[in-house]
């Protein structure tokens, strides 16, 4: 299952060298398709803690916790 692009995620494991928690949550700003392998992501957002910096992580490292903003103009 892919996450649609702007979905609010919650992590689903610690990322330690963020200061990051399970349950933090961030936006997906992209995602990378792996045809052999576990897709990835790039996730913004995640407030005061690491404000301005894109995280990369892999699908299993988070979950989706609300549906995509709508992008109609």
């Amino acid at each position: 299952m892919s996450i649609e692009l702007y979905t609010t995620v919650a992590l689903t494991e610690d990322l330690p060298g963020y200061g990051l928690k399970i349950g933090d949550t961030a936006m997906v700003i992209e995602h990378y398709p792996m045809p052999n392998g576990e897709d990835g992501y790039s996730l913004e957002g995640f407030g005061v803690a690491i404000k301005g910096i894109t995280v990369e992580v892999r699908a299993s490292q988070i979950r989706p916790v609300a549906a995509p903003i709508s992008q109609s103009i």
